[in-house]
């Protein structure tokens, strides 16, 4: 699969890591230029490039990983997605920790407000309750793997995330649609910031033995 990123900050950077670990071909882009992630796509390797956002957003899937203040430039001028996938990693602040201030969008989730600046786009929620440094690091632990939350109106394009990251090594969890699941998830819901682990089966534990009962004395023979 080509993915490509609006944004190449520490999100970006992870979920790109992630990618051409397991053989996708990833297209870095940023608000500045090309040149400026000539760098980072050295790091990572032959099969990640920078591009321009256009060229990002004409991959197979797109990570949308910018500030909130920052999504209306990222995705201005942008073509039609035609259907292709974009997962939002967005959280809606309008002013970062340690004075933090939420948007405030009434009835909308922050998804569906994304979504409404993606003409075609299928929008998948998820990324964006975990740190940075969760998400880069290996979600395979020894209690389980890391829980990724996931929303989203479209099956098919939730089962394609869900594939895609299941083969990172989280553990994808899908609660519903962008209003639904997207509410759970985002600043202020409930599962904004958990760090969960999934644990995986490892067989049926040892049925434990009753003790021996005491022998009794009743009905001894004298």
């Amino acid at each position: 699969m080509k993915i490509g990123t609006l944004g190449a900050g520490t999100v970006a950077q992870a979920i790109a890591r992630h990618a051409v670990a397991h053989g996708h071909q990833v297209v870095l882009s940023n608000s500045r230029s090309p040149a400026s992630l000539a760098g980072l796509a050295d790091e990572l390797g032959p099969l990640a490039h920078a591009g321009t956002p256009e060229e990002a957003a004409a991959a197979e899937l797109v990570v949308l990983a910018v500030g909130w203040p920052q999504i209306p430039d990222a995705v201005a001028g942008l073509p039609p997605f035609d259907g292709r996938i974009v997962i939002d990693a967005t959280n809606q602040f309008t002013s970062p920790p340690p004075h933090t201030k939420i948007a405030d969008l009434g009835e909308l989730t922050g998804s569906e407000h994304v979504a409404s600046l993606l003409p075609g786009a299928r929008v998948v929620k998820a990324f964006n309750t975990l740190y940075g440094q969760y998400i880069a690091a290996d979600p395979r632990h020894q209690a389980g793997r890391q829980v990724l939350f996931l929303a989203g109106d479209d099956a098919d394009a939730k089962t394609t995330v869900k594939d895609l990251t299941a083969a990172f090594g989280f553990a994808p969890v899908d609660l519903g649609s962008l209003r639904e699941g997207g509410r759970l998830m985002q600043l202020g819901g409930p599962l904004s910031g958990l760090h969960a682990l999934k644990q995986d089966w490892a067989g049926p534990s040892p049925i434990p033995r009753s003790p021996p009962h005491p022998p009794s004395a009743q009905g001894s023979c004298s």
